[in-house]
This record gives structure tokens, sequence and C-alpha cells, in this order.
């Protein structure tokens, strides 16, 4: 299933309309940083609409699966990594990276000193040392700067990529911007205590810095999952910067403020270390384990190509897990009161794919009720097939 948005389309979800109150890599090299332009600052009302994508003979995930088939691995991916296929040629992480650019933001607050391994003390190589004063940050972007934007946000632990196939649908009416956070896929991942620590704090202001490097006037927001609170702590800040806030399931109850045990284990002492550097957990099972599905073997290998060629990857997937155990738990109870207090004014959407293993269905229709914001159930779809992996 794919999620897509479309001007002045019919939404075919089941909706509950509550009414809404008004780094680097090995390769290939870096292309030069530059500034998306700006956007004229019309405010234009997303309407949502969700199709399958692809073809019924060729599905991307097994969405009737029983649960024993989504163990969390795209099968074949360990022959590939044994038998070296990774290195055959360029692949779609390869053509992917072509579509991008790099973009500048958020001033690197560091002493200049060489990263280390946390473990052993050792020199890191280059993928884990800060580069100039500002980090990079990996963006795609598709459609015209003159329609409104629409800034894509993946969650923890993904990437840009994920979007792959609603950008060029989007692109037919907005600005479509898709970009990795500091730590994944293509942007920059700095060593911990380096000039950045992966706390949710600095996410908040690092977005900031983004979105105000991409020149973007007013603009929508779409975010999947566990980084929501990050987004709607920057958007309560910035209200007037905003027209619209979209939240693929989100973490909106108490029970959803604690990571699954698939992402917590990445932040345990020693263990989260060495699982963190292994590419089928970081990935293949972070990725998979929340639903019935595998993924097609070359999209998996875009996802463990960060995890292959650098261990600033795997440090960094360490840091944010050790961040959102400790402080996701408030961060859920701050977004929880933003989007019910009175001065929330931002069209606000919750989409709710029904089969997430991680986050339940309870309290979220409640909580749509009561704070007044309108409600998409997807029943047969979780998370990432519905709302990422698309």
């Amino acid at each position: 299933m794919a999620l897509q948005a479309f001007h002045g389309s019919a939404c075919c979800f089941h909706s509950h309309p509550h009414s809404s109150s008004s780094s680097s890599t090995a390769s290939p090299p870096f292309p030069a940083s530059r500034r998306f332009p700006s956007c004229p600052s019309t405010r234009k009302s997303l309407k949502l609409n969700c199709s399958s994508s692809g073809n019924n003979g060729d599905q991307d995930y097994l969405l009737d699966a029983p649960v024993s088939v989504g163990d969390g691995f795209s099968f074949s991916g360990v022959s590939s990594i044994l038998t070296g296929k990774y290195s055959d040629g360029p692949g779609p992480s390869d053509e992917w990276f072509k579509q991008g650019k790099m973009v500048e933001a958020y001033s690197i607050p560091g002493t200049g000193e060489r990263a280390k391994d946390p473990i052993f003390g050792l020199a890191m190589g280059a993928g884990s040392q800060a580069t100039g004063d500002r980090f990079r940050w990996f963006c795609v972007e598709s459609g015209s700067a003159d329609n409104p934007s629409v800034i894509l946000i993946h969650g923890f632990p993904s990437q840009a990529y994920s979007y792959r196939k609603v950008l060029p649908v989007l692109s037919k009416d907005y600005h479509a911007i898709a970009f990795d956070w500091l730590g994944f896929g293509f942007s920059e991942k700095p060593q911990p205590r380096y000039g950045f620590d992966y706390t949710l704090n600095e996410y908040v202001s690092s977005l900031k810095s983004l979105i105000d490097e991409l020149a973007v006037t007013i603009v929508s927001l779409v975010v999947q999952g566990y980084v929501s609170p990050v987004v709607v702590k920057y958007a309560s800040i910035h209200q007037e910067k905003l027209s619209n806030l979209i939240l693929l399931n989100p973490p909106l109850t108490a029970q959803h403020a604690k990571l699954p045990p698939t992402l917590s284990i990445f932040g345990n002492f020693l263990l989260g270390e060495i699982f963190s550097q292994d590419p089928l957990r970081a990935s293949d099972k972070a990725l998979t384990s929340c639903g019935p599905y595998k993924m097609k073997e070359e999209d998996a290998m875009v996802y463990r190509r960060p995890y292959l060629t650098s261990g600033s990857s795997g440090f960094a997937l360490n840091a944010i897990s050790r961040n959102m155990k400790k402080d996701l738990k408030s961060y859920v109870k701050d977004m929880h009161t933003i989007l019910k207090d009175n001065n929330w004014k931002v069209q606000t959407t919750i989409c709710r794919g029904q089969r997430d293993r991680w986050l339940s269905y309870d309290g979220v229709e409640d909580f749509c009720k009561d704070s007044n914001h309108k409600l998409i159930e997807v029943p047969r779809v979780n998370t990432l097939d519905s709302f990422a992996l698309a």
C-alpha cells in the first residue's frame, strides 16, 4: 500500500473527521552542498488518498502472511552478504544517491578533536568525523519549487529511501522533500561526544536548522513513527511556519512511550554496541519485525548499506537508541499535551495502521476525538508497509 497525497482527491480510508482545529558513506562521492529554492508562502491543505502500488503479482510485502513469516529478515539477505553480491557494480543505493544533494545545516559545536570509538579508544575513520562547520544532510526533492512544500520525515530507524514511491506522486501538486536524519542513510554520522550526541533535544534543534536552510516559508510536515514527538516539539515552537502536520502511526499513549525490544536492544550496554554493527539486525530485523512481510532484496541492500560501509552508522544507532530509551516517555507526554492544547492551531491528521505490532491501536481513537484531530484508519496494514516502505 502507498500513502499518497492529492489536492482535491477524495480520501478512500475509513475516516473519522473529528474536525481539525485550526556523514558520510564510503561511496559515491558527495556532490556540492546547495540550498533549495524558496517557495511561496501560500497555505494549501493536504488531502490524503490511499491506494495499492505495484502489480499484484509483484508485491513488496506479504500483507496477509502469518505472523511466523514476518520474523524481521529478508531471507535472501544472508546469502547476498556472504557471497559478496553487495560489491557487484552500481545498485539501487547508488541510483537513489544520484537523485539527491547534500545540504549543510546545524552548526557543529565540537572541539575539533578526532573522534575515537567508545570501546577501544581508537581513532575513527572519516565516516565518524564531523566535516566543516556544519553537518551535511542528504536530501531528495521532487516537484516544482513554485508549489506548496511538503517535507517527508522518516522514522526510527529508517531512511528517506522509504519515501521513494511517495515523492513522484506528491510532485504533481507539491514541492516534496525527503531527507535522512543525522546518523542515518547518506547524512553525516558523527561519533557521539564529537559534535552531536543524538539527543532528542538536538534533533529538535537540528530540524529547525535544516528547515530554515531549505528556505521553506510555509511547509507541511509528514512524519512517521517514533520521531513524531521530536517533530511535534519543533512544530509547537514554530506553528506559524506550518500548514499541515500528518503523523503516521505516532506514539500517542503512555503504553506507546517505550521502544519495542527489537529497537531498545541497540541501546543496551555492550550488547547494543555489538548488535548495532550487525547489518541484518540493524536494518532488516529493525525495519520488518513490526509486521508480517519481508523486503525485496534490492531494497534491503539500500537499508543495509550504511552499516556495511562504516561502523559510524552502528555507533549512531546505539546512541539514538539509548537516548530514546531515556527520553521517549517525556517526549510522548509532551506531544500528548501539545496536541490537546487549545493554543495548538496547526491542522493535524493522524494516520494509523491497525496491524502495527509495536504501537497498538488502543486509545488512539479516543485521543483523536478528545483532541479534535482527524483520524484516518488503515485496517489492513501496519506502520512500515503502509507509510514508510511503500
